[in-house]
């Protein structure tokens, strides 16, 4: 590394590159050049110049016409910085030949044949030949600068279009190898939890068949339904999570609602007592769905850590938002085990309150419970 490379970098401050002092800056060195013209001259000749060089201020907006009113005062005058910018600028906003030829071969014009035309003008002289190369060259720089910088502002243009579509490409491969692994991920899972399943299934159907105890063919029973009802669900979400394109339309069981929230604190098998008035509103799809699930969960986790407790649900109407309340009290004695739990229960419940514009706290209470608390707005559905 040079010393040079070890230099902190110097950057232009905004000023220098701000859009006013691009605007304003030819308009200035062009008054400039009017005024050391402007000696020993005729009012009307530095009126000319004055002019050229005002006109600059809209040639961004209208190139030609800025053009054609700098021509009378580099007519009259020996100016060129005006129409040097007018046709730097025609070239750079208006790049077609037919517009940048003609005014480049009239700017060459007025530059060769100057007023007062004098008869050295047309002699076939070594001066005459330097001085319309001169007057070529003062059209074609500024023309051919311009060109330049328009090619550059379009190569630019479609550079970035090109790295844009570079990224949505890679975005796409990127979903398309999320896709598959979601298939295969989906397979797999659909044969190991199937296969759990259907055993639970099969047990809980053979201990219904040969217990005589009613209350244990009545559990045998509930776990049947139970697994029969968790692999059908379980066939629907892999449908879901297999289907890789967006016209594939996987056919949905039917979604869980408030009117199912009974049944599911009555399946639950805890020493449950429900409040459910959700009012006589509908309620969104979104919003039942949601309500529904932070129930379900938040008694899938008491089934797991605090079975023999004591368990209060609440579901009701608050304006236009919906209030769930799960809540146990202190069991009387910790399970000595407890089922498996990865932790993304409450997780995935916070995210989609969320999503639907609402709230959801989960913590222990006071007196050593837990509480689950959602509020679930209908507006943003």
């Amino acid at each position: 590394m040079t010393a040079a490379d070890q230099l902190p970098s110097r950057r232009l401050p905004a000023w220098c590159t701000a859009p006013w002092l691009m605007l304003l800056l030819p308009v200035l060195y062009s008054l400039l050049d009017a005024a050391l013209v402007a000696r020993d001259t005729p009012w009307w000749q530095t009126a000319l110049s004055v002019l050229a060089a005002v006109a600059l201020l809209w040639r961004r907006r209208f190139p030609v016409t800025v053009l054609l009113l700098t021509m009378p005062g580099s007519y009259v005058n020996d100016i060129w910085l005006a129409p040097i910018t007018a046709v730097y600028t025609v070239a750079a906003e208006r790049p077609s030949p037919r517009v940048v030829v003609p005014l480049g071969t009239l700017f060459t014009l007025v530059e060769f044949f100057h007023w007062p035309i004098s008869d050295q003008t047309v002699w076939l002289s070594r001066d005459t030949a330097l001085y319309a190369i001169q007057s070529v060259m003062l059209a074609a720089g500024p023309a051919a600068t311009g060109l330049l910088a328009r090619t550059r502002r379009e190569l630019a243009a479609r550079v970035d279009e090109l790295t844009r579509g570079q990224e949505r490409e890679s975005r796409l491969l990127a979903e398309r190898v999320l896709t598959s692994e979601r298939g295969r991920l989906a397979r797999e899972m659909h044969d190991v939890v199937s296969h759990q399943v259907s055993l639970i299934s099969i047990q809980a159907g053979a201990l219904q068949v040969s217990t005589p105890d009613p209350a244990a063919v009545s559990a045998a029973r509930t776990i049947r339904e139970l697994s029969v009802r968790t692999l059908d669900e379980l066939r629907q979400m892999v449908g879901v999570l297999r289907t890789s394109g967006p016209h594939q339309n996987t056919p949905l069981a039917p979604q869980p609602r408030l009117a199912d929230l009974p049944r599911l604190i009555e399946e639950s098998g805890l020493a449950a007592d429900a409040e459910l008035s959700p009012g006589d509103r509908p309620w969104p799809e979104a919003v039942e769905r949601a309500a529904y699930r932070t129930v379900q969960e938040a008694l899938t986790n008491i089934t797991k850590y605090a079975p023999d407790a004591a368990v209060h649900v609440r579901v009701r109407a608050k304006g236009r938002r919906l209030r769930v309340e799960v809540r146990n009290e202190p069991p009387p004695v910790r399970p000595a085990e407890t089922l498996p739990g990865g932790g993304h229960g409450l997780v995935g419940l916070r995210e989609r309150a969320q999503l639907l514009g609402g709230t959801l706290i989960a913590g222990p209470t006071q007196d050593g419970g837990f509480e689950v608390r959602a509020e679930l707005p209908a507006s943003r559905c």
